[in-house]
């Protein structure tokens, strides 16, 4: 006989957006009633739920071992660590000598053929009879597999330079990629990303933490020695470390601190209720759309270091600051806001935070968005998505 809990549980994963992970072990399922949600916690294999059927049946070993809710959280981590592993598994075949034509695998060697990148051995397709050469890369027009862009993004906002991320590929994958191509990666995926993932409200404390960092750009024209240098305004949630904005400017003034903000209110789809800055003057009823929005914003100002009130900031320019050694400076201001863009989106969305549990600043905000394990390439699958269905 058929569990019926087991069918209604493939009922729940039917259904989009269902199940939410909203702390390290701690998941929300959708009640299939309509009358909310349960939590399903996972503990060291364990699981419990808060739904009555759990613990009023289950608790007391009534013949039921585990709840719909229960089962559901089950098949849905084994789906998603199972598509995770193929795609993985089939990435390594695909990234195996075949056509670059029809993609077959019957291939005989037909010598060697000089050409611009050396000389390389030369193959004859028996599928569909047409000769190619192996130049390390497994598509036409000298086309990267998107996993491969998705993981040069993830190398690059993890510390790699564009670089080493060509060796990595070249050395693990025999895909020959430039470092200018990867460049062009990360500037295409930043305002793609980000505009894909401005659709969705976080749930924010209100508490908005500014601040603002010296960086160099370098190729900016020279007139004085002072011009390479820019202004990074950031500002973040107190609580769910979501970053709100990063935003690049020459001066440091109020219009400076004012777009930051309008930025920031663009993707929290709300204004604050309290913001954190230091003692600059810019800051100054720049979070404001006008006098009487100012006057209920709390602003808390001349927050020093050894106060803390402003030290989740100030450590998040910390990581900011790794990730502009390796790049040597930023190149140019246009290229920079790109690559800001990707790594806020990189920073909310892939990064796991130590002090949110190993969630993302996006899970603690509860942005309803299943990214799976490679967090990086879903964001891309589905940017791209919607971006073709408009």
């Amino acid at each position: 006989m058929q569990n019926p809990r087991k069918t209604r549980a493939f009922g729940i994963i039917g259904q989009a957006n269902t199940i939410r992970q909203v702390e390290a072990h701690t998941f929300k399922v959708r009640s299939q009633s309509g009358r909310g949600e349960y939590v399903v916690t996972d503990g060291n294999g364990r699981f419990e739920c808060s739904c009555p059927d759990f613990q009023f049946r289950v608790k007391e070993q009534k013949s039921v071992e585990a709840c719909k809710h229960v089962i559901a959280l089950r098949l849905y981590e084994r789906i998603r660590n199972s598509e995770d592993e193929t795609d993985t598994i089939q990435l390594a075949k695909q990234l195996a000598l075949s056509c670059k034509f029809c993609g077959g695998t019957h291939l005989v060697k037909r010598g060697q053929r000089k050409s611009k990148l050396g000389v390389k051995p030369q193959y004859e397709c028996k599928s569909c009879g047409k000769w190619f050469i192996e130049n390390g890369n497994h598509l036409p027009r000298a086309r990267v597999d998107e996993r491969l862009q998705a993981m040069s993004v993830d190398l690059y906002f993890s510390g790699f330079s564009v670089r080493k991320i060509k060796r990595f590929l070249q050395d693990y994958y025999h895909v020959r990629v430039s470092h200018v191509a990867i460049y062009k990666w990360l500037r295409k995926y930043g305002p793609m990303l980000a505009q894909f993932t401005e659709q969705f409200k976080p749930e924010l404390s209100g508490v908005w933490n500014a601040d603002e960092m010296k960086v160099k750009v370098s190729h900016t024209p020279l007139v004085t020695g002072e011009e390479k240098w820019h202004w990074l305004w950031n500002v973040m949630d107190n609580q769910t470390r979501f970053l709100l904005a990063n935003n690049l400017s020459t001066g440091r003034g109020f219009t400076d601190a004012q777009a930051t903000f309008r930025q920031a209110r663009v993707v929290a789809k709300q204004a604050p209720s309290v913001v954190v800055t230091d003692g600059l003057a810019s800051y100054n009823g720049a979070y404001g759309e006008n006098l009487t929005e100012i006057r209920k914003i709390a602003h808390l100002s001349g927050s020093s270091l050894k106060s803390g009130r402003n030290c989740r900031i100030e450590r998040f320019h910390g990581s900011v600051r790794e990730r502009e050694k390796v790049m040597r400076s930023l190149k140019h201001q246009e290229s920079a806001q790109d690559l800001l863009q990707a790594y806020r989106v990189w920073y909310n969305y892939v990064r796991p935070h130590m002090a949110l549990g190993g969630l993302t600043p996006a899970q603690a905000a509860e942005i309803p968005l299943q990214l799976g394990n490679n967090k990086t390439l879903s964001l891309i699958r589905k940017a791209t998505d919607n971006r073709v269905a408009h």
